[in-house]
């Protein structure tokens, strides 16, 4: 976990002025330190990241922070920031990224049978960049040609339906410019919120950006699923900009709106042809695990038509979660639902137990990893922290993973319903204070309760079909997964 950087001149491959930089960075470059990491003793230790880890920092090295900003001037600065984004804890300040232009973006438009929103999204970019519509095979194609032909945009038309990954694919084989964007028919984003996004291209490591996806406001207001959507949704990975990989504190990007490097795409890395589900995640994973950089940007938002019907919110709930099983069966641990290290899954055990010696000894579980903890020299608060996360993961495990099981085990044992009905509520309130959502404590309770039994539904139901426990069990840190290698098949 803990890791020592000293700072040396290096050499590089001399990225913009010719200076030897890292080729992950250039000069100018300002990157700040996450708000969830920890800077301590004058900045040379940094605890934080994704996984988390102790970073030091020598005297040389500590001295270009100013708070928790660094710029880079020079090949050392630019070593420490490449340093510090690929190991989450920081991220490039987006103000401060060169600015780009829109002539080096191509939008791409999977749609079928949509032709309203997609003149809605299209009426907002025409004039300002190349478009391809690729109509996946509409039971009304004509009404789709028109709205591409008002707008400008190029019609690529699908002879049989087979679902957004193979449509973004056949617009992605169109494109001449250096930068794709891949935008849904059901999403609106204004053209100065992409040239935002773009900026991040300027860093060479990068292979994609997302937005922070938020709903679309509707003229005469929503409805308490709606309402709970535009504070929760699946889609939304939040305020807080991120670098994406599996485990880190976000995992994926939709590529409801995702913009992407071309270069990075054309070698090997396109949407798995034929998937339906998680196909944005596979993707995402893919290029990680290749050591491309992907990162959610919520300083830049585009609009959802989020789904207020509580009939089609459930189904598409239930239908996210059968993409587990799709993602284990190529990413292996990649998709566990909890990660637990023996001392964190003890604690669980214990407080579920519900014995009289349930609370000193998880007390004493955690006295012995904060000691050890300090004894490596770093803070007592990382384990209070992974106590908080352990909490957290618990009551995803018997709310929403495994609550079929639960609901068994509620049946025939008191101290099970008991632990059901604290985390059910406890963890409802805590979503409710982060969220803050324009609906009320109860019905945002009935529906994220909703939202994990959708959820859970699909979960189990892929697993069933699938044959595989794999994407219901919980791994040990350190278990990575095995994501598909570059140009490796996406189905086995």
């Amino acid at each position: 976990m803990s890791t020592g950087i000293g700072i040396g001149t290096g050499t590089g491959s001399g990225v913009g002025s010719g200076v030897g930089l890292d080729p992950g960075v250039g000069l100018g470059l300002v990157v700040e330190i996450g708000e969830c990491v920890r800077v301590s003793e004058g900045g040379r230790v940094l605890v934080g990241g994704a996984p988390m880890r102790l970073l030091r920092l020598n005297e040389r090295a500590a001295r270009y922070l100013d708070g928790r900003r660094l710029r880079v001037v020079d090949a050392t600065s630019a070593q420490l920031a490449d340093r510090l984004l690929a190991s989450g804890v920081a991220n490039p300040v987006l103000d401060e990224l060169p600015p780009a232009e829109l002539s080096a973006v191509t939008v791409v438009v999977p749609v079928r049978d949509r032709p309203g929103p997609l003149d809605l999204l299209l009426s907002g970019l025409a004039g300002r960049l190349r478009m391809i519509v690729v109509d996946d095979c509409s039971a009304d194609p004509s009404a789709i040609a028109r709205v591409a032909d008002r707008h400008g945009a190029k019609l690529v038309a699908l002879p049989a339906n087979r679902g957004p990954a193979t449509a973004r694919n056949a617009g992605l084989a169109q494109v001449t410019t250096p930068l794709v964007v891949f935008i849904d028919s059901d999403v609106v984003v204004e053209p100065a919120a992409l040239a935002l996004l773009a900026r991040h291209f300027h860093q060479p490591r990068v292979a994609a950006v997302a937005p922070r996806i938020l709903g679309l406001a509707e003229p005469g207001g929503t409805n308490w699923i709606g309402r709970y959507e535009d504070a929760r949704s699946s889609l939304d990975m939040g305020p807080v900009a991120a670098l994406v990989h599996p485990r880190s504190a976000v995992g994926w990007v939709p590529a409801a709106c995702l913009m992407a490097r071309v270069a990075a795409l054309g070698a090997g890395f396109t949407f798995a042809d034929g998937q339906r589900v998680a196909e944005d995640v596979d993707l995402v994973w893919r290029l990680a695990a290749a050591g491309w950089q992907v990162r959610h940007e919520p300083a830049v938002t585009a609009r959802h038509d989020h789904r207020a019907g509580l009939t089609a919110w459930l189904g598409r709930k239930a239908f996210y979660g059968t993409g587990a099983t799709v993602l284990a069966s190529r990413h292996d641990d990649a998709v566990a639902p909890a990660v637990f290290a023996p001392w964190s899954a003890g604690v669980a055990v214990a407080l579920l137990a519900q014995r009289r010696w349930s609370l000193p000894a998880a007390a004493g579980i955690l006295t012995a990893q904060s000691v050890r903890l300090a004894r490596a020299g770093i803070s007592p608060g990382v384990a209070r922290h992974g106590l908080a996360a352990n909490a957290s993961q618990t009551s995803g495990l018997l709310l929403r993973h495994w609550w079929p099981l639960s609901l068994a085990g509620c049946l025939v044992s008191r101290r099970l319903r008991r632990a059901v009905l604290a985390a059910a509520v406890v963890d409802g309130m805590v979503d409710y204070r982060r969220c803050a959502p324009r609906l009320d404590p109860a019905r945002f309770l009935l529906a994220r309760r909703l939202d994990d039994l959708a959820y859970g539904t699909g979960l189990w139901a892929g697993a069933l079909r699938g044959r595989t426990l794999r994407p219901l069990l919980p791994a040990r840190p350190g278990q990575p997964g095995r994501p598909a290698k570059p140009g490796q098949p996406a189905t086995r």
